[in-house]
């Protein structure tokens, strides 16, 4: 019973481990400053992919305004890098435009094998900061 809880145990905290190594990290660039609630298609921001997952062919990214959660902002998929770093545009995107204020953005990275999902990350920032 002990060598089963030990071994369960191991397998857990690895499993855990796995899936709290995928993160992403992002800067907005020098997109237009917009406040008016009509977004502009832009090109995505510079992402930074950290810990991606064996055998991930795509990486698939949706915005999200969580003050406006119900808005469809879009994203992309792309190819792996082998550095974990996207540049600025690798695609386009509708761009945060909260009206008369500041509003919390979530982009969500989801490591793909074809159609497979195998790990997600998100990340957070206001805009405009």
């Amino acid at each position: 019973m002990r060598i089963f809880t030990t071994t369960l145990a191991a397998l857990t905290l690895s499993a855990g481990a796995a899936a709290a190594e995928f993160t992403i990290s992002f800067d907005w660039g020098d997109i237009p400053r917009c406040t008016s609630g009509r977004p502009n298609t832009v090109g995505s921001p510079a992402f930074v992919l950290r810990g991606v997952p064996a055998g991930t062919t795509t990486i698939q990214f949706r915005l999200k305004d969580l003050n406006v959660p119900g808005y469809n902002h879009g994203g992309g998929t792309v190819n792996v890098g082998r550095d974990g770093k996207l540049p600025f545009g690798v695609f386009k995107y509708k761009s945060p435009c909260p009206p008369g204020g500041s509003h919390t953005y979530e982009w969500t990275a989801t490591a793909r094998s074809g159609n497979s999902p195998l790990a997600t990350a998100k990340a957070r920032r206001k805009y405009p900061e």
